[in-house]
């Protein structure tokens, strides 16, 4: 299906690898929808969609209200989306997605990860114009025939619908997020989960020594508490074997 599919095939699940990273991850997406929007999920759209990816890594219902009732709480400091960019050894960009209460600390953190794993972080706009920002949904396929739904949604932004073991896939760029939630909510279609990524336009390919260089520095990344997600354009060993 294309450097895009085989994109996603590579990140399956690693994002949400950790069940305790995936809850303090969401618990940070709770924050900033109910504090954007309100705590009513009837009422907020995003925070609808992340209740719905609560559900799909069988994140408690008592973690999830516990974390709206504290969002509610005006005492409850406010994370805000900052992104950093860069590059890992041998000139692969990496993007990387924070959700922050504490930009200095965040800042810090960042840039000595990269500096210890012979990295260079970038200024602002350097890397972030060779991934393309998609937004994605997966919905169940019972009932429903991926061909008829990529012809009904391309109306609402919808690039790429394919159908997986784990149900229908939807894509489209960013900015058509809310359209698509909206129709498929219109049309009463569940929503398993939904979310945002950016996806390289080239890669660049690496051999095994190389790879754990920059392999380094991502998995020193991803374990910061502050990031939410880390994208790169280092090619995958499942890109190679296509």
């Amino acid at each position: 299906m294309g450097r895009a599919f085989e994109f996603r095939k590579a990140r399956k699940m690693k994002r949400w690898s950790a069940m305790s990273k995936a809850f303090t991850r969401i618990g940070k997406d709770i924050v900033m929808a109910v504090k954007e929007g309100g705590p009513d999920p009837d009422t907020n759209a995003k925070l609808r969609a992340v209740i719905q990816n609560a559900k799909s890594v069988n994140m408690p219902k008592d973690n999830v209200e516990r974390a709206i009732k504290r969002a509610s709480d005006k005492s409850q400091g406010d994370y805000k989306i900052v992104l950093f960019e860069g590059y890992a050894p041998h000139g692969i960009a990496v993007l990387v997605e924070t959700a922050t209460d504490n930009n200095n600390r965040t800042v810090a953190n960042i840039r000595s990860h990269f500096n210890k794993c012979d990295g260079n972080l970038g200024t602002s706009g350097s890397v972030e114009f060779m991934f393309d920002h998609t937004c994605n949904f997966r919905i169940p396929s019972e009932g429903l025939d991926p061909e008829e739904m990529e012809l009904e949604l391309i109306d609402f932004g919808a690039e790429e619908v394919f159908e997986d073991e784990e149900g229908i896939h939807i894509y489209a760029p960013f900015e058509y997020f809310g359209a698509i939630q909206k129709e498929l909510e219109n049309r009463e279609i569940e929503i398993v989960s939904s979310g945002f990524e950016r996806i390289p336009q080239v890669t660049k390919s690496l051999n095994e020594e190389q790879t754990a260089e920059v392999e380094k520095l991502l998995e020193k990344l991803e374990e910061d508490d502050d990031v939410q997600n880390v994208y790169h354009t280092m090619e995958t060993s499942e890109e190679t074997e296509d």
